[in-house]
């Protein structure tokens, strides 16, 4: 294999410049000429690449987002722009393309596997949802940015005395909200994978405040239920003032953690070998601090599932029961 490209796809993530560095490098370093495709899958169905050099992706790896730019295309899963496509990376003679990006990115992997380009998958989402890997790249930063918000807020809802939802991403997934919560010692986590009560949510935090507490911290994930109508809700079953706090886009940017970082390194690197070692249609993750390989029909036909241990033991450290 002498040229690669590589691409990122749908939403950006903190780590994923870092993730392209450690492709471009390793390619080059296996004497592999490399392509950046700029804006995703319809970037690659337009031409438009450029080939990367090994100072391109100097000064990098601690910004956020992505340089190669991402977008989402409604074209590419069709066969007319898969056509266009595979006429780009064939008159470049490209045989590899390295895609960061979660599971819809990895559809469309298949797709160019199915045409006959070896291409493996980089799990780049901040939701850490993808089969086949501990952590998806961007899960780390996003979830120490919500642990921010929540030591902040936690300050000024003590000091009124005040009920604080936190609505955080995660329309199908609740693992942000979960690590957050349990890190930041929120008194409840509401998740779309766990059946949630608003009425035994608001005995416990009225229970709590009676206790002696001073603030009750609600973390919740846009998939399970909108942090407003949460928060109203609380305000006229309990009687204490509340307050709603909406994250949204602040938790896909910014430098990546130190663990992103070289999460990133670690699997784009890895990405590039999987190629150069004959792997297609497959994806590189992390399993017990391993890198591992795993075929993208297994990805994008499982999801990683929530830690459903963690959720019990942020219950008995915010000192509730779990209603089931």
């Amino acid at each position: 294999m002498k040229r690669i490209a590589v691409l990122t796809s749908g939403g950006d993530a903190p780590g994923m410049n870092a993730a392209i560095r450690a492709a471009v490098r390793k390619a080059i370093h296996g004497g592999c000429e490399v392509f950046g495709v700029e804006y995703g899958y319809t970037g690659l169905l337009k031409g438009q690449m450029k080939i990367m050099r090994y100072e391109d992706v100097g000064n990098i790896m601690q910004r956020g987002g992505t340089i190669l730019k991402t977008a989402r295309s409604t074209q590419f899963p069709t066969p007319e722009g898969q056509d266009m496509a595979m006429r780009e990376l064939t008159r470049r003679e490209i045989e590899g393309v390295v895609i960061i990006g979660g599971d819809g990115s990895f559809r469309g992997a298949q797709l160019l596997a199915k045409r006959g380009i070896k291409v493996c998958g980089v799990p780049g989402t901040i939701d850490n949802d993808i089969f086949g890997t501990d952590y998806t790249i961007g899960f780390d930063t996003a979830c120490n940015t919500v642990l921010d918000a929540i030591n902040k807020i936690r300050d000024t809802a003590s000091s009124h005395k005040r009920i604080v939802i936190i609505e955080v991403m995660g329309r199908d997934s609740g693992w942000i909200a979960l690590a957050a919560g349990l890190a930041g010692g929120a008194e409840f986590v509401i998740v779309p994978e766990i059946p949630h009560d608003l009425d035994f949510v608001s005995d416990k935090i009225i229970r709590g405040m009676n206790s002696g507490k001073e603030h009750s911290i609600v973390v919740v994930a846009e998939g399970a239920a909108h942090g407003f109508e949460v928060g109203e809700r609380l305000r006229v079953s309990t009687g204490y003032d509340t307050r709603v706090t909406v994250l949204g886009h602040i938790q896909r940017g910014g430098s990546p953690s130190a663990f992103d970082r070289i999460l990133a390194t670690r699997l784009g690197a890895a990405a590039v070998d999987a190629l150069l070692g004959g792997e297609t249609n497959a994806m590189v993750g992390l399993v017990g601090n391993q890198v591992a390989v795993t075929s993208l029909d297994v990805v994008v036909n499982q999801k990683r599932g929530l830690d459903v241990s963690l959720y019990e033991l942020e219950a008995i450290m915010a000192t509730r029961l779990v209603k089931t």
